[in-house]
């Protein structure tokens, strides 16, 4: 007994042919027993298989490691798959991130979602692209820390300020190079798949409107809790940073996904 088809974050074992599902590929697992296997050796599977208990439910908040897999790259779930969802059937979509979806169906799927913890629902019978771009911003802007700004860590905004384009990457780079494990490999997969959405001519989001429209969800506010002012001086800074963050060569950025990133979705 199947479930239904599913990204994998951690490449395992096929549990019928040995040979390895790669990061981002589809699979099958098993309701009773969790084992993986190839869509294609469904027939091969072995049998009988035991019953293990269920897989809990991701909280309701808290840092980005607390979503993420074990092994790198420590990617969440959630975020892998509505990044699947987009670049399979959003990059023809104009004001891709821009846009919002019902508000009402974002909450409903991103809490679907964190209560599926590891085995998650298909987000292809979502009809409105837009609503699995609200989900992935919701998931990411009800983080207890900023994705790029998570406490006890070198703030970007500093290394953003220096005047000379070569020192201000090489500054950013060692910035991003401090962040939590899981901060760093998820930001480097969200930027990559900015950059392609960046690249899109339907789309027409280009990286200052990206950098506007995940300014203040990635790096967060100067203080915990921002007077209107704050917010509004704020948002200029939090804008220069995503759009220096794009800025850098995607091989840098590739170096923390590893090449299992390139097979997630075509390119």
């Amino acid at each position: 007994d199947f479930a239904p088809l599913l990204q994998v974050i951690r490449p395992e074992p096929c549990g019928a042919c040995g040979s390895r599902i790669r990061f981002g590929r589809a699979a099958l697992k098993c309701r009773q027993c969790q084992l993986l296997l190839h869509p294609k050796c469904q027939e091969q599977c072995p049998g009988p298989c035991a019953p293990r208990p269920r897989h809990h439910a991701w909280p309701r908040e808290g840092v980005l490691a607390d979503f993420a897999p074990p092994t790198p790259p420590l990617v969440p779930a959630l975020v892998v798959q509505c990044v699947t969802e987009v670049e399979t059937r959003g990059l023809t979509e104009m004001g891709l991130y821009r846009v919002p979806g019902s508000e009402q169906l974002v909450r409903e799927w991103k809490q679907r979602l964190l209560r599926a913890g590891g085995v998650l629902p298909a987000l292809a019978s979502v009809p409105d692209i837009h609503v699995v771009c609200g989900v992935l911003k919701d998931f990411l802007r009800g983080l207890k820390e900023p994705l790029a700004a998570p406490a006890l860590t070198p703030l970007p905004g500093a290394a953003t300020d220096i005047p000379d384009d070569a020192a201000c990457s090489t500054a950013l780079c060692h910035v991003v190079s401090k962040l939590p494990p899981a901060n760093r490999d998820t930001l480097a997969f969200l930027m990559l798949h900015l950059l392609r959405v960046s690249h899109s001519p339907d789309c027409k989001m280009d990286v200052l409107n990206l950098s506007r429209v995940f300014g203040p969800t990635l790096v967060g506010h100067s203080t915990a809790n921002p007077t209107p002012l704050t917010i509004m001086e704020d948002t200029p800074r939090q804008s220069k940073v995503v759009a220096r963050l794009l800025s850098l060569p995607p091989d840098f950025w590739k170096g923390f996904v590893g090449t299992e990133q390139e097979n997630l979705v075509p390119t």
